[in-house]
C-alpha cells in the first residue's frame, strides 16, 4: 500500500485478459508479460504470484457459458508458468499458481478487485494491452478504468518488450510526484535482483528558478533508499522535461515512471485516452520507432528508435480503506444473497469456474511435482463387492501408471465388503492391501453397504487426500484418478471433487450413448433444484468417482449405504460452501447397469436422506415419522405379489467423533491445532 512502499510486496497477482485470435502471437505476449511479472515478484522477494486470467462473458449470457473457455484458460497459463521451470534461476521461495475467474463482462473491475481482496494481494501487475490503442482509437474505455482510478493494492502496468533479467540499467525520473516512492521501492529492488543500477533522474528546467521544495523532495527520496550503492543520482538541466528524459531513456534498457497527476485524480476524459501518460506514450513510441503523434509534456515530442522498455506505477489505498472495502464488500454479498437470481447467478459462476476436464491434468509429472511441493500424500481406495470380472483391469491400470511408472499414488487399498467371489484373492495376488470393512474398526459394529466401507477407509488409509473409484468399470484408465486429484492440487479452496462422464447403458443386445444414471435425472438433481438448488450445477451427484481432502473428509457423516453421495454434497455445502465442491469430466465410464428394481430401492433410500437433511434444517415438517419400508413389484409363476422391504440408510458420524481414529492421527492432529 501507498504507506508501505518501502516494504517488500509478499503477494503479487497478475492479471490477464482473455487472449485473442491473434494466436501464437498473442500467446508469445503472455509468456513475455509472465516472465517480466515473474522477474519483479523475485526481485520483490515475494512468497507468491497468482497468475490470474480473467475470462468474460458478453452481458445477458449465463456465466456458465464460460466452462469451456475458463478450461482453455487454464490450459494456457498452466503451459506459460511450466514454461518458466524449464529456465535456470537462482534458488527462491516464489510459489506460482495460477487462477481462472469468470465474470460479466461490467463486472471485470469488480471480479478482480474481489480478488484482491480475497488474497490479499500487495502489488498488482498489469500488461498495457488492458490499455491499447484500438480502445482509445474507438473511445472505448477500458474495462478496467475503476481499478486504474482507485487501486486497492500498488499497481504496476507493464509495458510491451519490458526483459526484467536484462534490464540492469534503470532509469527512474523524480520529481516530487506522489507515486516516487513507490517506483523508487520497485527499481531499486530490481537493481539488486539483476546487479544493475538505478540512475535518479532529477531534470531542471533551463531557465527557470530551481523549485526548493521539489529540490528537496528529491534529496530525502534518495536518501530512503536502503541500498545506495545501487543508485546513482543525476540531475539534467534541459529545455523541455519530456525531452530530457527521452533521451536519458535512450542509455538505459528500462524505465520507471509514475503515473501522471490527470492519471491519478482522473481528471477529464484525458484519462484513458492516454491511460499510461504521455512520457510512457513517448518512450514506447521510440521502443517501437513509431513517428506517430504523441501528447505533449511542455511541448511535442519526438520518437526515435530501440528504446527501453516502460513500467508505469500507483500507488494503492491505504490499509484502513482497503479493509473498509473488504467490509463493505461481504455486507454487499450478504444483500446480494437475498436477490432472488443470487442463487442462479451463484451456481452459474460455480458451474463455469469448478467444472474441470481430465485432459488438464493429462501431464502426471507436472501433478507428481505439485503434490511433492505441498508436502502431500495420496491415497487410492477401491471399495469392492464380487467384482472378479473388472477389479483386476481396474489395479492394474491405476497401479502401473500412477504408482510404479509415477509416484502420484503413495498407497492402493482394497476396502471389501465380503465378497464371495475371487475379488480379494485378485487383489492380493496384484500386491494390493486388503482390509474386510466388517473386520475393520470393529469397536464400532459393522453395518451394510458402500457408505460403511468408505467410512471405514478413512481409518486404513494414511493419505492427505483420498480417492475413490468404483471396482466395476470396464474401461478404468488412470485419468479416473488423476483427473480427481487435478482440482485438489491446482486449487486450494476446492475439497471435494465428483467425476461426471458419459454412461453408456446396456439394454440386451444394444449399447445406448445416453441413459445412463437415471436416479440421478429422475429422483437426485429434481429435488437439487427444488430444495438444495445450489448444488444444481452438478451433472452426475451419485457418481462413484470422487476425492476429497483428508481434512474435510474426517468432519463429515457417511450415510451407511446408496445415500451416502448425496448426504456429503448436502454437508459439504453447508460447512464449506459450494467453492468448496468441483466436478471433472472423466470422458466415458462403462460399467454393469443395475436392474430397475435395485435403481428403484437406491432412489428410496436417497430420498430419505434428502428429506433427512430438511427435516435437520426445519426446512420441512412432517406430521408423522417417514415411512422406511417400500413395496416392490414382483412377478413370479403364480403372478404379481407385493414384496415389502424396509431400506433405510443410517448415519455414521464424522470420523473425527471416533476415538480410535483421533487415537490413531494424534500427530497430524495436534500439527493442525497447532
Amino acid at each position: 500500500m501507498a504507506s508501505e512502499a518501502s516494504t517488500s510486496r509478499r503477494r503479487v497477482l497478475l492479471a490477464l485478459d482473455e487472449p485473442s485470435e491473434a494466436g501464437q502471437a498473442n500467446q508469445a505476449e503472455l509468456m513475455r508479460l509472465f516472465q517480466a511479472s515473474r522477474g519483479l515478484a523475485l526481485a520483490q522477494k515475494a512468497e507468491s504470484l497468482i497468475v490470474l486470467g480473467l475470462v468474460r462473458v458478453a452481458g445477458g449470457q449465463s456465466l456458465s457459458g464460460g466452462a469451456i473457455p475458463a478450461q482453455n484458460q487454464r490450459a494456457l497459463l498452466d503451459e506459460i508458468v511450466a514454461s518458466s521451470q524449464n529456465q535456470p534461476t537462482e534458488s527462491s521461495t516464489l510459489q506460482v499458481k495460477t487462477v481462472v475467474r469468470v465474470c460479466q463482462q461490467d463486472e471485470l473491475a469488480q471480479e478482480l478487485n474481489d480478488v484482491i481482496l480475497e488474497n490479499q494481494i500487495d502489488l498488482l501487475l498489469l500488461g498495457s494491452g488492458w490499455f491499447d490503442e484500438k480502445a482509445e482509437t474507438n473511445n472505448v474505455r477500458s474495462p478496467l478504468e475503476e481499478v486504474f482510478r482507485r487501486p486497492l493494492c500498488d499497481l504496476a502496468i507493464i509495458g510491451p518488450g519490458v526483459d526484467i533479467d536484462a534490464s540492469k540499467r534503470i532509469l527512474l525520473p523524480a520529481r516530487g510526484g506522489p507515486f516516487a516512492e513507490l517506483a523508487l521501492s520497485l527499481a531499486s529492488s530490481l537493481a539488486e535482483y539483476t546487479s544493475g543500477q538505478v540512475t535518479l533522474l532529477r531534470l531542471v528546467r533551463e531557465g527557470v528558478e530551481d523549485d526548493e521544495f521539489e529540490e528537496a523532495a528529491f534529496s530525502e527520496l534518495a536518501r530512503s533508499v536502503k541500498n545506495k550503492q545501487r543508485i546513482r543520482r543525476r540531475e539534467l538541466v534541459t529545455g523541455n522535461v519530456g525531452e530530457g528524459i527521452l533521451q536519458e531513456a535512450q542509455n538505459h534498457d528500462l524505465v520507471f515512471l509514475g503515473a501522471t497527476a490527470n492519471v491519478a485524480s482522473a481528471r477529464t476524459e484525458a484519462l484513458f485516452q492516454n491511460p499510461l501518460g504521455p512520457v510512457a506514450q513517448a518512450v514506447l513510441a521510440t521502443q517501437y520507432g513509431e513517428a506517430e503523434k504523441l501528447n505533449k509534456v511542455d511541448d511535442q515530442l519526438t520518437a526515435s528508435r530501440n528504446g527501453p522498455g516502460v513500467i508505469v506505477v500507483r500507488a494503492g489505498a491505504p490499509r484502513d480503506f482497503y479493509f473498509a472495502r473488504l467490509q463493505r464488500r461481504k455486507q454487499q454479498s450478504q444483500a446480494r444473497s437475498l436477490s432472488d437470481d443470487y442463487i442462479s447467478n451463484l451456481v452459474d459462476k460455480w458451474f463455469a469456474e469448478n467444472t474441470f476436464d481430465s485432459n488438464e491434468f493429462a501431464d502426471i509429472e507436472r501433478l507428481v511435482a505439485s503434490k511433492k511441493s505441498q508436502g502431500l500424500t495420496i491415497s487410492l481406495c477401491l471399495p469392492a463387492l464380487n467384482e472378479e470380472a473388472t477389479v483386476g483391469e481396474v489395479i492394474s491400470n491405476m497401479k502401473s501408471e500412477l504408482f510404479d511408472r509415477y509416484p502420484l499414488l503413495d498407497e492402493i487399498v482394497l476396502v471389501d465388503s465380503q465378497s464371495s467371489d475371487r475379488t480379494v484373492e485378485i487383489a492380493k495376488e496384484l500386491g494390493i492391501p486388503v482390509h474386510i470393512h466388517q473386520q475393520t474398526l470393529t469397536s464400532q459394529g459393522a453395518r451394510r453397504g458402500k457408505g460403511e466401507a468408505l467410512w471405514k477407509s478413512l481409518y486404513v488409509l494414511k493419505g492427505d487426500i483420498i480417492v475413490w473409484i468404483d471396482t466395476d468399470i470396464k474401461n478404468a484408465h488412470p485419468r479416473f484418478v488423476y483427473g480427481l486429484i487435478g482440482p485438489l492440487l491446482k486449487e486450494p479452496r476446492i475439497q471435494y471433487v465428483k467425476g461426471y462422464y458419459r454412461r453408456p447403458i446396456q439394454v440386451g443386445d444394444k449399447v445406448y450413448q445416453t441413459g445412463g444414471g437415471r436416479v440421478t435425472e429422475l429422483t437426485v438433481r429434481p429435488l437439487f433444484n427444488l430444495f438444495f438448488p445450489e448444488l444444481s450445477g452438478l451433472i452426475q451427484p451419485l457418481a462413484g468417482e470422487y476425492a476429497g481432502r483428508r481434512s474435510c473428509l474426517e468432519q463429515l457423516p457417511f450415510f451407511t449405504g446408496y445415500g451416502v453421495e448425496t448426504g456429503h454434497l448436502i454437508d459439504l455445502l453447508e460447512r464449506f460452501g459450494l467453492q468448496a465442491i468441483g466436478q471433472v469430466n472423466l470422458r466415458e465410464r462403462q460399467h454393469r447397469n443395475q436392474e430397475l428394481e435395485a435403481l428403484s430401492q437406491m432412489a428410496f433410500a436417497i430420498t430419505q436422506v434428502i428429506i433427512n437433511r430438511l427435516e435437520e434444517r426445519e426446512r420441512l415438517h412432517l406430521t408423522e415419522e417417514i415411512n422406511r419400508s417400500m413395496k416392490l413389484i414382483q412377478l413370479g409363476e403364480e403372478g404379481l405379489r407385493l414384496d415389502v422391504r424396509h431400506i433405510e440408510d443410517r448415519e455414521r458420524p464424522p470420523m473425527l467423533e471416533i476415538p480410535e481414529y483421533r487415537h490413531k492421527h494424534r500427530k497430524r492432529l495436534i500439527k493442525l491445532a497447532k
